[in-house]
């Protein structure tokens, strides 16, 4: 079987479902600009939790220095779809 290369916008609207579901909002509520410790309302626990969603969909780790600084998730997608 093939890997099929995602593209960017597979891979943040991957985010942002999964962020969604993961925390029971609707996905409207969501836009790649979002800070999702404000929109979310989330803590650092919480976040960490997403990423590891995350990580296990993607089936990639992300190093945390990687991560620093990372609070919309576009700049998420883009350090996922680096990985990918």
């Amino acid at each position: 079987m093939s890997e099929i290369m995602q593209t960017h916008q597979q891979t943040l609207a991957a985010v942002l479902d999964l962020a969604a579901a993961h925390f029971k909002i609707p996905r409207e509520k969501l836009s790649p600009d979002d800070d999702f410790f404000k929109t979310l309302g989330i803590d650092s626990l919480q976040a960490l939790d997403l990423l590891t969603r995350l990580e296990h969909h993607f089936h990639i780790e992300l190093p945390d220095y990687e991560l620093q600084g990372v609070s919309d998730f576009r700049t998420l997608a883009e350090r996922i779809q680096a990985r990918l």
